[in-house]
C-alpha cells in the first residue's frame, strides 16, 4: 500500500545506561526471543476463537466489508462494471509484542478475521512493528502474511504515500480515531510534526466503532473507520495536493506516537 519511506530510526540507550529485564513499553520482554513458535501460535488461533463469539467483532466486519463495497461503487461508477473488480491491499503498523501483550494478541486476532471476512488473501497483508521478535516474525509468516523489515510508514507518512485527491478515496484505515489524535495533542505540535493528519482531520468520514464488551475495552480503545470521500477532500485548498512534501520529525521524542498510542493500526486500500 505504501511504498518505501525511509529506514526506521531506533530510539539508541544512552551510554552506560542499564538495560531493562522486564518488559518495554510495548509489552516485550528478553524472554519473547525464545517463546516456542507452535504454542504462540496456538495462542493466536485461541484469541481468535475468544473474538468470534464476540458480537462487536462481527458487527465491525460487516461494517467494514459494507463500507469497502460502498467505496468501490463510488470510485468504479455503473459503466466501469464491465471491469475486473480491483483486488484489496491491507498493511497494518504497530501491533507490539503478541506473544507477552495480550492486548496485541487480540489485535492480531481481529486482523485475521477481518481478512477472512473480506476475503483477503494473508499474503496481501503486510504487517510491520519494529519490535517483532525473531518467533513472532516465525508464527507471521506461518500465517502467510508478508511481514516488512524496515518501517513504510508511521500513520503520518501513510496518508503522505496517498496523498492525492485520486489516491486517498481508495484508502481506509481502521485504528486511532483523527479526533482523538487531534484531542490529545497540541494543535501547534500537530501542525508541525504531523500535518497530513492534521489537514486530514477535517476531509475524512470518521465512523467511531461500537464499543467493544467490557472485557476489550482496553484493547480496542479509540478505534474508529476512517474513510476519505471525494466530496470530503474537495473542501480542502487545491494548493494542499500540490508537491506534498515527506514528512521530517526532527521535533519529535518519539517517532512512534501516532502508531503506539492505540496498538495497532489497519489500512485496507482497493489496487487498481
Amino acid at each position: 500500500m505504501a511504498g518505501s519511506v525511509g529506514e526506521w530510526q531506533q530510539v539508541r540507550r544512552k551510554k552506560g545506561a542499564r538495560r531493562s529485564r522486564g518488559p518495554d513499553r510495548h509489552g516485550r520482554s528478553e524472554a519473547d526471543d525464545t517463546v516456542d513458535v507452535d504454542s504462540l501460535r496456538d495462542r493466536v488461533t485461541a484469541a481468535m476463537t475468544e473474538l468470534r463469539c464476540e458480537d462487536f467483532c462481527q458487527v465491525w466486519a460487516e461494517l467494514l466489508a459494507g463500507c469497502l463495497a460502498e467505496d468501490s461503487e463510488r470510485v468504479h461508477p455503473p459503466q466501469d462494471r464491465a471491469m475486473p473488480t480491483p483486488e484489496l491491499d491491507c498493511v497494518c503498523y504497530g501491533l507490539g509484542s503478541f506473544s507477552s501483550c495480550v492486548a496485541s494478541r487480540f489485535q492480531l486476532a481481529l486482523l485475521l478475521l477481518l481478512l477472512d471476512k473480506l476475503q483477503i488473501p494473508p499474503w496481501r497483508c503486510c504487517v510491520f512493528d519494529p519490535v517483532f521478535s525473531p518467533a513472532e516474525g516465525a508464527v507471521l509468516q506461518g500465517l502467510g502474511l508478508t511481514v516488512l523489515t524496515e518501517n513504510e510508514a508511521l500513520y503520518n507518512n501513510l496518508l503522505w504515500r496517498n496523498w492525492s485527491t485520486e489516491t486517498l478515496p481508495h484508502l481506509s484505515i481502521l485504528g486511532n480515531s483523527f479526533r482523538g489524535i487531534q484531542e490529545r495533542m497540541l494543535d501547534r505540535v500537530l501542525r508541525r510534526d504531523y500535518s497530513y493528519i492534521a489537514a486530514a482531520v477535517g476531509a475524512c468520514e470518521e465512523t467511531v466503532l461500537s464499543p467493544p464488551s467490557t472485557r476489550f475495552l482496553d484493547v480496542f480503545n479509540d478505534t474508529a473507520l476512517l474513510r476519505f470521500p471525494p466530496t470530503h477532500l474537495a473542501t480542502l485548498p487545491p494548493h494542499i495536493w500540490a508537491n506534498p512534501p515527506e514528512p521530517k520529525y526532527q521535533h519529535c521524542e518519539d517517532l512512534e506516537i501516532i502508531q503506539v498510542e492505540s496498538g495497532g493500526d489497519t489500512g485496507v486500500k482497493r489496487m487498481g
